[in-house]
């Protein structure tokens, strides 16, 4: 299945019934009076949090969402049907936002989120409301108001504790594989990670957090470079990060070097991202040359006030240590999960997110 995070759509809901123009007519009945009934409620255009979804690939082919329109009202005193909502299932961490303001509307983060996103129309009514003393046969009633018309922008921000960063090929994948059920692609070349993978950490018998392999940064990240601002974007919610660097001697990576490089992205992309807490680990262990450069690795970070760890997936060396840091970040923070109205501005000034 593609990963779709980002997709414009028009929504409509319906609109509301006319109001009726009629009159009871019956034997024997001289004066029946009117008997218009109400136009029925338009549908409205509902997102619904589905926790089994992970793309907005759905939505993107959907080039309009139209909720029911209300029935017209009817004679013999009879109101016409609301028009049925249309209820559209997105993943939970959509974020719903104006296309013509870019204004933010809602920030799904709750896993049983339900918000309007149009309203349907009111019915009309009919004549039945107009009679007076002075007009006991009125023959007016109202037109039912039309629903609302919304172009829509949507953007998807994966749900995660701990955001899992790096250059590409220092062992992301293979981490996550090794601390979760996840299965992202691992090959022996770059870039094999494409799209964000979610992975459910166990820690202990009962506690766990989920962990999101985000795909492989370059400099120039934050302007777009590479995958670039498509995938930053899904770490935005972590609350805390997992540097991986290694040694490759190929290209003749220096890991502090490429550690500078991923803060300079994460400060140029969003300052309030690069002030979480991070944890910082030299992969592949199991290496020799890793294993023979990490002694001097870890003095030239200590000497910078960065603790380094030394973990291997392949081997699970170090692995449960790395898991006992990060569970000391997230694991006694309430777990966030509501819906958010307030504008991105607003919650950068102070309001946490």
């Amino acid at each position: 299945m593609r990963f779709v995070d980002s997709c414009k759509v028009k929504v409509v809901a319906g609109n509301g019934g006319n109001g009726a123009i009629s009159f009871r007519r019956e034997k024997y009945v001289p004066f029946g009076g009117p008997n218009g009934g109400d136009g029925g409620k338009g549908g409205d255009v509902i997102f619904q949090v589905d926790e089994g979804l992970g793309t907005l690939l759905d939505i993107q082919y959907a080039a309009t969402l139209r909720a029911e329109n209300g029935e017209h009202g009817q004679g013999s005193d009879c109101y016409g049907k609301g028009g049925k909502d249309l209820v559209i299932r997105v993943p939970q961490g959509t974020q719903v936002f104006d296309a013509t303001s870019d204004e933010p509307l809602f920030d799904l983060t709750d896993a049983d989120a339900r918000v309007v996103v149009a309203r349907g129309g009111k019915g009309g009514r009919g004549n039945m409301h107009f009679a007076t003393p002075y007009d006991r046969a009125p023959r007016k009633a109202e037109p039912g108001e039309p629903g609302e018309l919304r172009e829509l922008r949507l953007e998807l921000k994966v749900m995660a504790d701990v955001g899992l960063l790096g250059f590409p090929n220092a062992g992301k994948s293979t981490f996550v594989a090794a601390v979760s059920r996840a299965r992202p692609k691992i090959a022996d070349y770059p870039f094999t990670t494409l799209i964000p993978h979610l992975g459910v950490v166990k820690v202990g018998e009962e506690a766990s957090f989920v962990i999101a392999d985000i795909p492989g940064l370059i400099p120039g990240a934050s302007e777009g470079a590479g995958l670039g601002i498509r995938f930053l974007k899904h770490v935005e919610r972590t609350r805390a990060l997992l540097h991986l660097i290694s040694i490759d001697p190929g290209e003749g990576r220096d890991p502090w070097a490429d550690y500078l490089a991923l803060r300079h992205e994460l400060q140029a992309f969003d300052p309030e991202l690069a002030a979480r807490p991070e944890i910082i680990a030299l992969s592949k262990a199991d290496l020799p040359e890793v294993r023979e450069a990490f002694p001097e690795l870890k003095e030239r970070f200590a000497a910078e006030g960065k603790p380094l760890l030394l973990v291997s997936a392949a081997t699970g060396e170090g692995v449960n240590e790395v898991l006992r840091a990060l569970w000391t970040h997230v694991g006694g923070e309430e777990r966030r999960g509501r819906v958010r109205r307030k504008p991105r501005a607003e919650e950068k000034e102070g309001e946490s997110p």
